[in-house]
């Protein structure tokens, strides 16, 4: 099933306490899809681009994905800055996941449709 969504939005606090900003995945590759941050891949996210918004992902998933459900990113932060909130500067993406609650409560999947769609 192919979807679409944002992994991650820029500039907002999530429920962590860190803020993604412009820039932390410049460059970011093609990465795996996961579920819940766990296991083997149930996919992978195929399209990977910084917008004005955040991070915009497209992918195949394995099963059935639901418009709505929550993404969220494995990462690995190489440039923070701290203050009253941690901010994502420069980041490694690993891979993404479909989550259940997701950190960033307005990272979702917001287009479903059959591969090739």
């Amino acid at each position: 099933m192919a979807f679409a969504g944002y992994a991650a939005v820029f500039d907002r606090v999530d429920r962590a306490g860190d803020v993604v900003r412009r820039g932390a995945f410049a460059g970011a590759a093609a990465v795996p899809l996961l579920l819940n941050h766990a296991g083997s891949a149930v996919g992978e996210i195929t399209v990977v681009v910084e917008d004005a918004y955040g991070l915009r992902v497209e992918g195949v998933a394995n099963g059935p994905v639901m418009v709505g459900a929550g993404l969220s990113v494995g990462y690995r932060a190489r440039r923070a800055r701290q203050g009253a909130w941690r901010e994502l500067l420069d980041c490694e993406l690993l891979e993404v996941s479909l989550v259940g609650v997701p950190m960033q409560p307005l990272a979702r999947v917001d287009r479903v449709g059959r591969s090739g769609d």
